[in-house]
């Protein structure tokens, strides 16, 4: 007989079938675990921290909503302000290459802060009337959205410094490892970070469709119960990463007593563990100087009465930060300088995108129905996908450069703004009337979220490999925050160009006196307009931007 039966034929193509789903777990996934060690633990908690902290995302949406008085437009100057922190990434990433030491005492600095936002936010909750006779509510909301920002930068700052020290650079017998296997354990080990903040953002999801159960028909005070149990829980996210502290400061006492017990000196331990005398940098006085000025500059532009202030505070912060990456990569070739000013002038210019802002979410709420537990169905789905899809496009990442992914990326995400256009235009509901309500509103939501949310995330990850391949040896945590600090300040770009849409496409919501009378009426009849050009914008800036880059700074030599 010549050939295989249709059966035999079946059974074949189903073995190599399986072989293949094999092998790609195995690459992707097992491989992954496999080189875990209990030393990554550490910073993983501090990093699985920061992705807990969306546990009150959407109560603080709810409750901007339902108790404060709160324009589109300030939202979006205040968004403004919370990312600004994160360009303080500069002098204290350099102070804790100076100080690598003692450097655990920004985490507990950081949990402090954060541990004051959310009993603001806890006590605004359980007794508003208390707390409006000492500030306006609105001023303690924005108290609270400040300090828990620069909480998390100093803990991140910190969490970035241990994934350096967590990577052993000498075997169990005291030799050392070569740097092909050092490189590949600080890839796995960011890989991993960025594993724990979307696992972190995943079991907040989970935990809020839990809790937001049944809740659009309940009453305010039942409401405010709830919200205010969410933010008890959340209390327990600054003690995780001073656990990661606790926990490292352990690990280390346990590898120094194995090693004391073999017979090591004292500086040999040290050479072993830890960074030895040599290997610290001398101080850049134009890093913590600007870094310094930065600082002042920005809160004394805060504080002032000054029309445009966001503006001016933007441009000047961006001024600073390019004159200390200006001074920090001298030392750089010429061709290796305009590789790093390319790369982070086209990540850059996608992160800076705008979004609709508080808006769009508000008309989701009145117009759509979507209430908080539905919300968090949204968020539960977008965080499964954006794991699932980090290992599904781990390969890509690796193989392409950052403007095809960039690229990739880009145009992925402004064909997926078109559901949420069609949504506003009524495409719902004709769906609906000819699908026997099916595909509703509700299911292209959650089909344009399962699609959409691997994407965002995705970018992070090569921008996060390239600041680490970038970084000399001496100053990983110098580096890393100075090029971050470059990069989050794309987000506080993004935050002004929302902010100046939000001015043009005036979005409002329905605003009620406390005797019931409305004061705002609830007016989104821009909102479409607000979505097309959105799309239009963040299909054109990064676009352009990888234009300009690949014919000045990633022009090919000859």
């Amino acid at each position: 007989m010549s050939g295989q039966s249709p059966k035999n034929s079946d059974i074949s193509t189903a073995t190599r079938l399986l072989q293949l789903w094999h092998h790609w777990m195995d690459r992707n996934i097992y491989d992954l675990a496999r080189q875990m060690r209990l030393s990554y633990i550490p910073p993983l908690m501090v990093y699985m921290a920061a992705g807990l902290s969306g546990l009150t995302g959407i109560v603080g949406t709810f409750f901007v909503k339902e108790y404060l008085g709160l324009s589109a437009e300030f939202l979006a100057t205040l968004s403004f302000w919370v990312m600004l922190p994160w360009a303080l990434k500069m002098p204290l990433g350099h102070l804790v290459d100076l100080l690598w030491r003692y450097k655990a005492g920004l985490i507990y600095l950081g949990a402090g802060l954060i541990t004051v936002s959310l009993l603001i936010m806890t006590n605004l909750l359980a007794d508003l009337d208390y707390m409006t006779n000492l500030m306006p509510a609105e001023t303690w909301y924005i108290l609270a959205s400040l300090l828990a920002p620069i909480g998390y930068v100093m803990q991140d700052i910190v969490a970035d410094a241990m994934t350096v020290e967590a990577v052993a650079r000498f075997d169990k017998e005291g030799k050392p490892i070569p740097q092909e296997q050092i490189l590949l354990a600080h890839t796995t080990m960011q890989t991993l970070g960025r594993v724990s903040i979307i696992g972190g953002t995943l079991i907040v999801a989970a935990a809020n469709v839990y809790l937001f159960s049944g809740v659009a028909m309940m009453t305010a005070v039942e409401k405010t119960t709830v919200y205010v149990s969410i933010y008890h829980w959340a209390l327990l996210i600054p003690f995780i990463s001073v656990f990661g502290v606790f926990l490292s400061s352990w690990q280390r006492s346990q590898e120094e007593w194995k090693l004391a017990a073999k017979g090591y000196e004292f500086a040999d331990i040290e050479r072993m563990l830890g960074r030895v005398s040599t290997e610290l940098p001398a101080i850049n006085w134009w890093l913590l100087g600007g870094g310094l000025g930065f600082t002042l500059f920005a809160a004394v532009m805060g504080l002032a009465d000054v029309q445009n202030n966001e503006e001016i505070v933007f441009a000047g912060s961006l001024s600073i930060v390019l004159f200390l990456m200006w001074q920090l990569t001298k030392e750089l070739g010429v061709r290796e300088r305009k590789q790093l000013f390319g790369t982070a002038f086209v990540i850059f210019a996608f992160r800076a995108v705008p979004t609709t802002g508080a808006g769009e979410t508000w008309w989701m709420i009145d117009v759509l129905d979507f209430d908080q537990q539905f919300l968090s169905q949204l968020s539960l789905i977008s965080s499964a996908l954006t794991l699932f899809g980090m290992f599904l496009f781990r390969r890509f990442m690796a193989e392409r450069s950052i403007t095809t992914i960039i690229a990739v990326l880009t145009v992925a995400l402004a064909v997926l703004y078109v559901p949420n256009i069609a949504l506003f235009y009524g495409v719902h509901e004709w769906t609906q009337a000819h699908t026997g309500g099916v595909v509703d509103a509700r299911f292209i939501a959650l089909i344009d979220t399962a699609l959409e949310s691997p994407l965002g995330q995705i970018a992070m990850i090569p921008m996060l490999a390239w600041i680490a391949n970038s970084a000399p040896e001496r100053l990983k945590a110098t580096y890393f925050a100075v090029m971050a600090a470059f990069v989050n300040l794309a987000l506080s770009l993004s935050q002004l160009l929302t902010k100046a849409l939000n001015q043009y496409f005036l979005i409002t919501r329905e605003v009620k006196a406390a005797s019931g009378e409305v004061t705002v009426s609830a007016d989104y009849s821009q909102l479409g307009e607000l979505f097309i050009t959105v799309m239009l914008l963040s299909l054109a800036l990064p676009m352009l931007a990888i234009f300009i880059a690949k014919r000045s700074f990633l022009a090919k030599q000859s």
